[in-house]
């Protein structure tokens, strides 16, 4: 009798494909949201259309390079915080291995740029130029004007949304599935850690804006 096949999980698989895949699915997902949503709208024409236009194309494409060493900052740092908790912990999980937990989480992210898309392709047909850069699904910002909201919180804003424990929880899975225990230590790690950390960052960011 044959023996049941295994199932690889994604925390098994290469560091490399899945960060080259989390690389080219965002800037895919950047260049359609900017090529086909946001460079149509009036604002961004007019602005295109002035002397200082060519600095939004120059900028448009420094957001496409800088993918990759944006992300190897954010894993590398988040990697960091979660390697420490399971280190106070006592478990024998590899810097590597929290590495990629992060690389894995990060995933989730892509889930509301997706929505973003389909919302302006499909429901709101001709936003303009602020309503796209305001919008972020499930996120505190749908419950404030952008207009009137102070520059400083408009990030903080968009941060706060329920995909963010749904990162924690990918985050939990990660941890178990190196730790080979139970659910309950690794809430307490990325409780303790990791969103400390996180509300630090944007608290950090609302003061030095």
């Amino acid at each position: 009798m044959s023996s049941p096949v295994e199932h690889k999980s994604v925390y098994d698989h290469s560091k490399r494909q899945l960060f080259l895949l989390i690389c080219l699915t965002t800037l895919a997902v950047l260049f359609v949201k900017k090529s086909m949503i946001e460079n149509e709208t009036a604002a961004f024409e007019f602005l295109a259309d002035q002397p200082q236009g060519s600095v939004l194309y120059l900028r448009s494409a420094l957001q496409y390079l800088s993918i990759p060493f944006i992300y190897l900052w954010k894993f590398t740092v988040l990697g960091f915080v979660i390697w420490v908790g399971c280190f106070l912990f006592g478990y024998r999980v590899t810097f590597s291995q929290c590495w990629q937990i992060v690389l894995v989480g990060e995933f989730v992210f892509l889930i509301p740029e997706l929505i973003k898309i389909f919302w302006f392709f499909f429901i709101e047909t001709d936003p303009n130029f602020f309503d796209i850069s305001a919008f972020y699904p499930l996120s505190i910002m749908n419950f404030l004007d952008y207009r009137t909201l102070p520059s400083e919180y408009s990030y903080p804003s968009k941060a706060l949304n329920l995909f963010e424990p749904l990162y924690w929880y990918v985050l939990v899975i990660g941890i178990t599935h190196y730790t080979r225990k139970s659910s309950r230590p690794a809430w307490i790690i990325v409780l303790g850690f990791y969103v400390p950390v996180f509300l630090l960052w944007l608290l950090f960011y609302t003061i030095v804006y």
